[in-house]
């Protein structure tokens, strides 16, 4: 009997778990460095300033000029709606208030989802990684009910069994904490950057449908 509890010994069905959760936490650390370079980095801009210049060059007329500054920001989400909704209106002698809604309602629908794909894989992640460190907490307390409960061990033994058991219980449940928590504020945090570029995105693409159909 005491054979076959080290071949089931915790200390290696420890290691498994570990390697387990290795698996969740490579996809949490690639999520959301790719999340962050592309939301904070490559989307994200200063709406007031930006909009601020683009209200000045339409009122002066300049909508060309405009637009090659939407173009200039590169892939950023507020340019690239506005551009949507200038290029409606340049080189256009009569332009109605429906066609560029349409032409910003276009953007919309082509920015926004990259701004939210992949991020809520994070929160399903932190998930994951909990449970995987709880069945590797009960699974190390299993061990060491079954070593202690086991007939024809010296205590000293069964003393081993019971520490190393409980040591896997307690570092599986740690690890996976130590992956689902930092995988929860990244998502948190990039949830709610991503919804500031959203409604700064709503609110300066109303702003400048008006400003553009009272300019026609």
């Amino acid at each position: 009997m005491s054979e076959i509890l080290r071949n089931f010994s915790p200390d290696v069905a420890g290691w498994q778990f570990m390697w387990i959760l290795l698996v969740p936490a490579v996809f949490t650390v690639a999520i959301a460095v790719e999340r962050s370079i592309y939301i904070l980095i490559k989307s994200d801009i200063n709406a007031k300033k930006f909009m601020e210049e683009i209200h000045k060059l339409i009122k002066a007329g300049k909508a060309n000029q405009a637009l090659d500054l939407c173009e200039r920001a590169g892939d950023r989400a507020l340019p690239k709606v506005v551009s949507c909704g200038l290029r409606a209106v340049v080189d256009k002698e009569e332009v109605d208030f429906r066609t560029i809604q349409n032409s910003v309602d276009e953007g919309m629908l082509e920015v926004v989802p990259k701004l939210e794909e992949r991020t809520h894989f994070l929160a399903m992640l932190a998930n994951v990684a909990t449970l995987i460190g709880l069945m590797g907490t009960i699974y190390g307390l299993i061990l060491s009910f079954r070593a202690v409960s086991a007939p024809g061990i010296d205590p000293t033994e069964k003393a081993r069994l019971l520490a190393a058991g409980i040591s896997t219980a307690m570092n599986t449940t740690l690890t996976g904490l130590i992956i689902a928590v930092p995988a929860t504020l990244f998502y948190s945090y990039l949830q709610s950057r991503t919804k500031k570029i959203i409604d700064e995105i709503d609110e300066h693409s109303v702003k400048l449908i008006n400003l553009l159909t009272g300019n026609r």
